[in-house]
């Protein structure tokens, strides 16, 4: 590895640690919340040009459009603030974003005028959006409202990236130096500060909020658990695509650009604010199930108790986050079992015939929307697992520990694909780590619709011979 060199003598860069970190944070929040209020306002304007010149429609319809259309620039990723200022890459989803939230407007006013009014609101956000551009691309060039990014790998794409970035300031990123770990070859602009494992203490070191991927030495699979763990950290990821020469099948504009090189952002490790909305509809949806499941659940729990003499409810700890447990509740389907919290598969002769049943059809899951209520888990995530298990997959098993991002869930998307009881823990956590990091709202409700619709329908998957991946001799009981 190359031996670390000292920073650059570069202007504003001359600050490292704390400060450097308040003065990157208070312009990344500066900047991030630059697009929101610039749609803001100009929305508002449209409205309120709408409402007192021509008269309709009423304030109020129009605010809801004002606010529906606001939440839909934000839905669509539009107020991310792009390394490439140019209009034209995001003008045809702002304007669809705009125009679409007018059919709520239909009810209370005629097509024309809500026609006019997402015309105008369209029109002056696309004006807004275009002057705040020009002015901060103003600002950049004079060396202002920039920040720091290192670069990760030095190599010939990431020299290229570099220069690119010394020659167009008003991109607004001044690199620091490179990561990479093989020894890098004379001539670059820049100093070899570390590794890409170093990726986290560096940036911190630096006040660095913003990295590059540029194709360094070594596997990309590397990278995953590094660059996991700094989008946790707050730090923005971009990803240089292998063969970024070819057109990727992708949107224009959800891929950001570096002078021609093309960058694809990826999503912050934090839900941030969606963390709030998708416990709000875990608490809404899961009190729902809750009263609509509830004759059920009584009838199962009556049945359960006339055959058996043991508690109606198994109760047992489960791993349901980083460093996080919780007992965990199902409907009994077995008899006092003394190994249940390291037994995978539970022999036949301790299963009923109703037992067969309610573990076939997932309905002994059912009480865990208690669970769900209380905060112990979520609807939708990666299953939860007993700390016997948990402990033995994250020796073995690679990445496993990265599904405890996010609460243990009911159901999730491994689940949807056929993935529970005694199947391949590694196709697992490749789906519980995908829906992490593609998590949206709409996919809860995806996977929530496709898991009531696999209760009627046949089931894939189930119980298979999955001792053969996890090479656990002693699995059966």
């Amino acid at each position: 590895m190359s031996t670390t060199q000292p920073l650059p003598v570069v202007p504003e860069l001359d600050i490292t640690g704390t400060e450097a970190a308040r003065v990157s944070r208070v312009r990344r929040n500066t900047l991030a919340a630059a697009l929101p209020l610039a749609d803001a306002a100009a929305l508002a304007a449209a409205v309120t040009v709408a409402a007192i010149v021509a008269g309709q429609p009423s304030l109020p319809v129009a605010g809801c459009y004002a606010a529906v259309a606001f939440l839909a620039l934000s839905a669509s990723g539009l107020q991310r603030l792009r390394i490439c200022l140019r209009l034209s890459d995001q003008a045809g989803r702002i304007l669809a974003a705009v125009a679409a939230p007018a059919v709520v407007l239909l009810p209370w006013a005629a097509a024309g005028v809500a026609l006019r009014l997402a015309a105008l609101s369209a029109g002056l956000v696309l004006a807004v959006r275009w002057a705040g551009y020009a002015a901060l691309r103003a600002a950049r060039r004079s060396g202002h409202l920039t920040e720091r990014v290192l670069l990760v790998g030095a190599g010939e794409t990431g020299q290229q990236v570099a220069g690119v970035l010394a020659r167009h300031p008003e991109l607004g990123l001044r690199a620091c130096g490179f990561l990479d770990r093989s020894p890098v070859a004379g001539g670059l602009t820049l100093p070899v500060l570390g590794s890409p494992g170093d990726l986290a203490a560096v940036a911190a070191r630096l006040g660095v909020g913003r990295a590059i991927v540029c194709f360094p030495d070594g596997r990309d699979e590397d990278l995953v658990p590094i660059l996991r763990a700094c989008r946790d950290l707050g730090t923005d990821i971009c990803v240089v695509p292998r063969l970024h020469e070819l057109g990727a099948a992708l949107p224009r504009a959800c891929v950001d650009e570096i002078w021609g090189i093309p960058v694809i952002p990826l999503r912050p490790g934090e839900l941030g604010a969606g963390r709030f909305l998708k416990r709000a509809f875990d608490v809404a949806a899961s009190a729902v199930l809750l009263v609509l499941t509830a004759p059920l659940l009584g009838a199962l729990a009556l049945v359960i108790k006339l055959r058996r003499r043991h508690p109606v409810l198994f109760r047992q700890v489960r791993v349901t986050g980083y460093g996080k447990q919780a007992e965990i509740i199902k409907l009994r389907t077995m008899g006092e079992h003394n190994d249940a919290d390291t037994c995978w598969v539970v022999p036949e002769n301790y299963l009923t015939p109703l037992g067969n049943f309610l573990r076939a059809s997932h309905l002994d899951e059912l009480p865990q929307l208690i669970n769900v209520l209380r905060g112990d888990m979520s609807l939708v995530g990666p299953r939860p697992e007993r700390p016997y298990f948990t402990e033995k997959f994250e020796r073995e098993i690679p990445r496993y520990s990265d599904r405890h991002r996010m609460r243990a869930g009911l159901t999730g998307w491994a689940q949807i694909h056929g993935l529970h009881g005694d199947t391949s823990i590694h196709e697992r956590v490749r789906f519980d780590n995908a829906y992490i990091d593609n998590w949206s709202l709409w996919l809860d409700v995806v996977i929530l619709a496709r898991t009531l619709a696999s209760l009627a329908g046949p089931r894939r998957g189930g119980r298979k011979a999955a001792g053969r991946y996890l090479r656990l001799p002693a699995a059966r009981c």
